[in-house]
């Protein structure tokens, strides 16, 4: 299964089991939006396929508010972030969640029932900060490992880094990002990602 199939999973697989304790609760988010994207698509695909563009509403509604998607664009620059201008800054968040967003969706829509086995959550580094491990398992094929970093922000458990079979989906965009902006600036690098985003356009 190639890394665009595995975001795809990824982001599809949102999220464990309502709990009681702060911990459980991120493993809770995990399970529940999951099966809500999950269970929207499967009663909702007719309507799909024939307005193709719903996807997208959908997952906006379902699954952007619990993913910190500033966050996730500060980390996959990394130092270059800091000097990047607020208002570049602003784009930057915005182009790169248009683009994970779209990525998903057209993913989304390939997704055949594979089972989603959710493991123990295990505790982060610092306080409030933990990782919901999941394994998708399709028949014939190794199990694939998608693990969500979680934090919490304001009360609310956010993802802010998926770890798709051993791979980061921040470390995968650091040095591609990393590159644009050394040949091309970061305004170089928000150019390409408007680009990108208007080829696929909905």
């Amino acid at each position: 299964m190639n890394h665009l199939k595995a975001l795809m999973l990824a982001l599809i697989l949102c999220l464990p089991v309502v709990g009681w304790a702060a911990d459980d609760m991120a493993s809770a988010l995990v399970r529940n939006t999951s099966e809500r994207m999950l269970t929207t698509l499967k009663e909702r695909r007719a309507e799909i396929d024939r307005q193709p563009q719903l996807i997208y509403r959908l997952v906006r509604e379902i699954v952007v508010p619990h993913f910190d998607f500033q966050r996730i664009t500060q980390a996959a620059l990394g130092r270059h972030w800091g000097q990047a201008t607020p208002q570049q800054q602003a784009a930057l968040a915005n182009e790169f969640q248009q683009l994970l967003v779209r990525t998903y969706a057209k993913a989304l829509l390939g997704y055949s029932g594979q089972d989603i086995l959710y493991l123990p959550l295990r505790p982060g580094r610092d306080a409030g900060d933990v990782t919901v491990a999941t394994q998708v398992q399709e028949a014939g094929a190794p199990a694939l490992a998608i693990n969500y970093r979680l934090y919490l922000k304001d009360g609310d458990w956010k993802v802010y880094d998926l770890i798709i079979d051993n791979v980061s989906l921040i470390t995968n965009y650091r040095s591609s990002f990393a590159n644009r902006i050394r040949t091309e600036g970061i305004d170089g690098l928000i150019y390409s990602l408007v680009q990108l985003n208007q080829g696929g356009r909905e």
